[in-house]
């Protein structure tokens, strides 16, 4: 399986397939159309099945296709365990994936396991600005400075204060967003930590036991009635577990 560039359009070579997900043998192929209404079938071998379809001339991101993307592997998670490909994830010939199917069954065979009865929930958090009062008065360097700009207004110290109020902030919020952390890991199986930046300070994917999502959420609703002036947290899910996939060991069949 190779994953594309990131570009807009992806030309795939004469006879590609293209590869939805990975599941134990024994499932039943999707119903619904694949990328480019392309019917969806199955390639099975050493005990596991690839979704695949026929890949088309030129793949690009439209709506429709990531919506019949994702229809399939809903199809698929409904019947079991799933290794997800995301968008856009090629194999040049069957041959070549049933080859790769057999080269890396124990290990692919060891992630159905780890995900078997288990979904991802994605948890975000993003700075909620304005509570400066309350900070103002829990810091004393931001105290005393926004007592002088009161004496001495001007433009620089204007600009000083609100530089200094925008980064107790975002540290308030990136404080807010590691006690989220904290609370959240034990309760789920494994934990991957996704990019985060000035204004959203917390990104997080949490494999969990289908038993324990709703649990979990109220766990994420106390931590949000908690930290709600300083964090602002949404969950996504449940999805596909993206984010606990790793296709293949071997780089050469990539």
């Amino acid at each position: 399986m190779t994953a594309p560039a990131t570009t807009t359009t992806t030309t795939a070579p004469l006879k590609a397939l293209y590869v939805y997900g990975i599941t134990p043998a024994g499932v039943r192929a999707p119903r619904s159309p694949g990328v480019d209404g392309a019917p969806v079938r199955l390639l099975t071998g050493s005990g596991l099945c690839a979704a695949v379809s026929a890949a088309p001339a030129r793949l690009r991101p439209r709506r429709r296709d990531l919506l019949a993307h994702q229809a399939v592997l809903d199809e698929l998670a409904a019947q079991g365990p799933l290794l997800p490909m995301r968008f856009a994830v090629l194999s040049p010939r069957p041959d070549v994936l049933l080859s790769q199917l057999r080269a890396d069954s124990a290990h692919l065979s060891r992630q159905l396991d780890d995900v078997r009865g288990c979904v991802e929930l994605n948890v975000k958090g993003t700075v909620v600005p304005g509570h400066f009062a309350e900070l103002v008065r829990r810091d004393e360097g931001l105290r005393n400075l926004a007592l002088r700009t009161r004496r001495r207004p001007d433009y620089e110290a204007n600009v000083r204060l609100g530089e200094a109020l925008a980064r107790g902030v975002r540290r308030e919020a990136r404080r807010a967003a590691r006690d989220v952390l904290d609370h959240l890991t034990p309760l789920a199986v494994r934990t991957v930590r996704g990019p985060t930046d000035d204004e959203q300070v917390l990104s997080a994917s949490f494999l969990l036991r289908s038993a324990d999502e709703p649990r979990f959420r109220q766990a994420v609703e106390a931590r949000a009635r908690e930290c709600g002036d300083r964090l602002a947290l949404s969950v996504t899910g449940p999805l596909p577990c993206y984010s606990f996939v790793d296709p293949s060991p071997a780089p050469a069949g990539r």
